[in-house]
């Protein structure tokens, strides 16, 4: 069993930056391969980057592609989202995940509960 607890979102301004922690419980953290996701008003829930339990090797969509970057450091049962030049349609409930991923998909066993990003013009 793995619990995760995302912190770190917030309001910023268009062009800002932002780091989202997910801290997790469970001894068996590094079993797994971790994601962050979100979900927009009135939107499905969308991948945004991942990165494998080993090896480090990280994946990201197209939209934030150059401007996210995803760690974590399994000494500290964490997972980070850096997001720079921030825009409006970043805004959304920023989730992180943690599960099995492949180069085409993510299987998601655990949700965190989400941490808020609103992203101003």
């Amino acid at each position: 069993q793995v619990q995760l607890v995302e912190s770190g979102g917030g309001l910023v301004q268009d062009g800002d930056s932002l780091r989202l922690s997910c801290a997790a419980s469970g001894r068996t953290f590094s079993s797994y391969s971790l994601a962050w996701f979100r979900q927009a008003p009135g939107k499905e829930r969308e991948f945004v980057a991942a990165i494998k339990r080993i090896g480090g090797t990280t994946s990201y969509a197209d939209s934030v592609k150059g401007r996210f970057a995803i760690s974590r450091d399994n000494a500290k049962n964490t997972v980070y989202l850096q997001m720079n030049s921030l825009k409006p349609e970043d805004t959304a409930v920023y989730y992180c995940a943690a599960g099995r991923y492949s180069s085409a998909w993510f299987a998601v066993d655990y949700w965190g509960q989400g941490t808020q990003v609103t992203v101003s013009s």
